[in-house]
């Protein structure tokens, strides 16, 4: 590996002037403003929930945002990745001798709390570029450069990143893998048992019009890197409504689709989103009448009645569950969304969630084509 990362620093957006999304993530998500930067034709907001730290940059300067870069996209996305390393500008030089693109070469910058040093590199999925951050020593809140923003304690809905999901186009997955894992040292993760890492798990549709393939990496062990987990959309059963297939065409291309947020209590935290205004996807109803579906949620220790109102989902056996719920899309374009994730020893994703989603996403996007 290249450039081992250590810890993801913060996850980064691009948007137009004015756009809602940092109020909309500290009213609707509990994020609260934690460090600001405005210059050179950009404002550059980070915000905090737990260790989860989004970095919302708006405008577009005559420069680069610092600690990113400028994709110069044509929608409004999630366009950048921030991981800690032992040394940027070694990392920088390892990358490049793979053939890495570093648009943005190592560069230092030193504030009266201290200094850091970073990079910039291209990824091969879509407008995603990923940081490379060395900030040895450094006691601010954020990072240099910027000034610290006062703010009360949040809800405490999410504590960290749970996982980032890449949307992919067909057949491209082991070679991000590949790329992940030389560039990064991520590794493959079964959710299956026995499964072959250029096949990953492919979550059939029930309706059998559509479905998934989702391949997941793993960070060097010891790191604080959330998993990586790459979907595409199966050959030959792609639908009109494809949601990968819609992302790849919204978004121009790959891209991050989603933030997996965890939070200690998805009941509370479903209940706080949705009473500041925040927008869920609905699970089809099915989803809780299936055979087993009451009985399983029961020996999670929960009530049916209120997962199927604040439309969670569930899933797992053998006293190891997961629990989901999904927002719609943060922005006009209907592509990125963010997801609540509280996990009760499961480690996976649970095939009938995902197939859940799936649905849940098809049915949203035919009532917006009715609408």
């Amino acid at each position: 590996m290249a450039a081992p990362a250590r810890r993801l620093c913060h996850i980064a957006f691009h948007v137009p002037a004015g756009l809602p999304l940092a109020p909309d993530l500290q009213r609707l998500f509990g994020f609260q403003p934690l460090a600001v930067r405005e210059a050179d034709g950009w404002r550059q907001l980070a915000l905090r929930s737990g260790d989860a730290v989004f970095l919302v940059n708006e405008g577009a300067g005559s420069g680069e945002p610092l600690y990113g870069l400028d994709p110069h996209h044509a929608v409004s996305s999630a366009t950048n990745l921030c991981f800690d390393v032992a040394d940027a500008g070694a990392a920088a030089r390892a990358l490049a001798a793979l053939g890495c693109s570093v648009p943005v070469p190592p560069v230092s910058i030193r504030d009266e709390q201290g200094a850091a040093t970073y990079a910039v590199v291209s990824s091969p999925a879509g407008n995603l570029s990923l940081t490379l951050l060395e900030r040895t020593g450094f006691c601010g809140p954020f990072l240099p450069g910027f000034r610290p923003v006062p703010s009360a304690p949040g809800p405490g809905w999410v504590s960290h990143v749970d996982h980032l999901t890449l949307a992919c186009t067909p057949s491209s997955s082991p070679k991000l893998m590949r790329w992940f894992h030389d560039c990064l040292g991520f590794h493959h993760l079964p959710l299956s048992p026995g499964e072959d890492p250029e096949l990953g798990l492919e979550v059939a549709a029930e309706s059998g019009r559509g479905g998934l393939k989702l391949t997941a990496l793993q960070a060097p062990t010891g790191s604080a890197v959330p998993t990586l987990v790459l979907a595409e959309s199966l050959l030959g059963v792609t639908s009109p409504q494809d949601q990968v297939e819609q992302f790849l065409a919204r978004n121009g291309g790959p891209g991050l689709q989603h933030v997996g947020l965890y939070t200690p209590n998805i009941i509370e935290a479903t209940e706080g989103v949705a009473g500041a205004g925040g927008q869920l996807l609905t699970p089809p109803e099915a989803y809780y009448q299936q055979p087993g579906k009451e009985k399983q949620i029961l020996a999670a220790g929960h009530e049916p009645s209120l997962l199927a109102r604040q439309g969670v989902l569930l899933d797992g056996d053998r006293g190891k569950f997961l629990l989901q719920v999904f927002t719609k899309s943060l922005f006009a374009e209907d592509t990125f969304f963010l997801e609540l994730i509280q996990r009760q020893g499961a480690t996976g994703f649970g095939q009938g969630n995902i197939r859940a989603l799936w649905q849940s996403v098809q049915e949203q996007a035919a009532r917006v084509q009715e609408a």
